[in-house]
């Protein structure tokens, strides 16, 4: 179905030169794809497409990626996996995600504590806030964060997570525990089920955290922008886990531009989005003294934080815009095809 589509736009579009695959499963099946080779093909991979812990994958699936003209990493850690994994070095450019500009607009609504409390039915009044965002798988560290450095952390605070959770367990996670452990933590890698998810929901249950840690779930996107404008800090507390790596970390720029103070953990490719000092703060991953230091005293006097949140903001706009994530793009699409034509892209 798809090789029809993209040989239809083929047709439709005959001043295309290039393909882009912004999807490394897609691109490794398409790979073998015939009646369109006379175009350029490029692919972007972001991380567990890279790294997925699976010896068919890696011998078989992987090494497709070598028939495309080009491979771009959202890394230089995705990059380098890349390399160390076979890809052909002469092949592999970075070029990192861009975040939407327009999340730098965003302005703390007025009566925010009454939003809250009367759409969550959440007290925050006085109190200081940290904010998680994404998936809940293990990499993202949030049951790592609960145990270990929310009982460190000073003050009133209430640690909220962002993002799609299931209040009970669901049929696949049922079934997946049914299985062996090998087997189970290959699917759900590939699946990106998320692994974290039972032991967030236990946490949750427990005396001393009921009081300090909330799961809002999904949320509407300007829900978002007011809870991260609003918020002392964002953490992203990833922590390694064998087989998995955190390709870039988008999200950390987009709470950057909403104006939330980012806190995130020196691992993977997030050390591509957040420069240390400058749009943010890296700290050693698994490091609860860290951790807790550092955002108890970002917490204890806001007026002397040590992130800049006005200055973080213009730096991750000159870095990490789309306009230049695209033009980076345009760039190496133009290379590609050795500047005689434009390149254009099907998605």
């Amino acid at each position: 179905m798809l090789r029809k589509r993209i040989l239809q736009t083929c047709r439709e579009n005959p001043g295309i030169t290039a393909i882009h695959f912004n999807d490394g499963l897609m691109a490794a099946i398409c790979a073998g794809h015939t009646g369109y080779e006379h175009l350029l093909r490029a692919v972007t991979l972001h991380g567990l497409e890279v790294v997925f812990p699976n010896r068919v994958y890696q011998r078989f699936i992987l090494p497709r990626f070598n028939r495309f003209d080009l491979i771009i990493a959202v890394s230089q850690a995705t990059a380098e996996a890349c390399v160390q994994r076979g890809l052909s070095p002469e092949k592999v450019v970075v070029i990192p995600n861009g975040v939407d500009a327009a999340l730098a607009e965003t302005v703390k609504r007025s009566d925010f504590q009454q939003f809250m409390a009367t759409k969550y039915d959440l007290d925050v009044q006085g109190r200081h806030i940290l904010v998680a965002m994404g998936r809940s798988v293990r990499r993202k560290g949030f049951s790592w964060f609960i145990q270990q450095v929310v009982p460190k952390l000073k003050g009133n605070v209430v640690f909220l997570m962002i993002g799609p959770f299931q209040r009970r367990p669901g049929g696949f996670e049922i079934f997946l525990r049914y299985l062996p452990t090998f087997l189970r933590n290959q699917i759900a890698l590939f699946a990106g089920f998320p692994t974290d998810e039972a032991t967030i929901r236990l946490l949750l249950e427990r005396p001393e955290f009921q009081d300090k840690v909330r799961h809002l779930g999904k949320l509407p996107f300007e829900d978002i922008r007011q809870i991260l404008a609003a918020a002392d800090a964002f953490v992203m507390p990833n922590i390694p886990i064998e087989g998995d790596m955190e390709g870039f970390g988008l999200v950390c720029l987009e709470a950057c531009l909403c104006g939330a103070a980012v806190f995130a953990s020196r691992i993977d490719g997030i050390t591509e989005a957040i420069h240390d000092g400058k749009n943010g703060v890296l700290l050693p991953a698994g490091d609860a003294e860290a951790w807790a230091n550092a955002l108890n005293v970002q917490m204890e006097n806001t007026s002397t934080s040590v992130v800049r949140t006005d200055a973080a903001k213009s730096y991750t706009l000159d870095h990490f815009g789309w306009d230049k994530m695209a033009g980076d793009y345009w760039e190496q699409l133009k290379k590609l095809s050795g500047g005689s034509q434009a390149a254009r892209f099907g998605h």
